[in-house]
C-alpha cells in the first residue's frame, strides 16, 4: 500500500467541480501522472498527481477538507 500526500497546505477537493464525479473511485487503475484531486491555495488550484501506479484504495482526506503539507490524501493498493 502507498500513500499520496499533499504537496502543500490548503483545501483538498476530490472532484474538478461540484457537478463532476470524483477523479478516482475505489478500485480504479491509477497510472503515474494521473490527477487524484486538487489543492486550493489562495484561489489557485494545484493538481495532485500520483507519482506511482497502482489501484486506487480510497481518499484519506475528506472532500473540501483543510489539509497540511505532507498529509495523506489518498491510498493506493499494489
Amino acid at each position: 500500500m502507498a500513500d499520496i500526500q499533499s504537496p502543500l497546505p490548503g483545501t483538498f477537493y476530490h472532484r474538478p467541480s461540484p457537478e463532476d464525479a470524483p477523479y478516482k473511485s475505489k478500485g480504479d487503475a491509477v497510472a503515474v501522472g494521473d490527477v487524484i484531486g486538487l489543492v486550493e491555495v489562495m484561489k489557485t488550484f494545484i493538481e495532485v498527481k500520483s507519482e506511482i501506479a497502482g489501484t486506487f484504495g480510497d481518499y484519506a482526506a475528506g472532500n473540501e477538507a483543510a489539509v497540511t503539507a505532507g498529509q495523506v490524501l489518498a491510498t493506493l493498493d499494489d
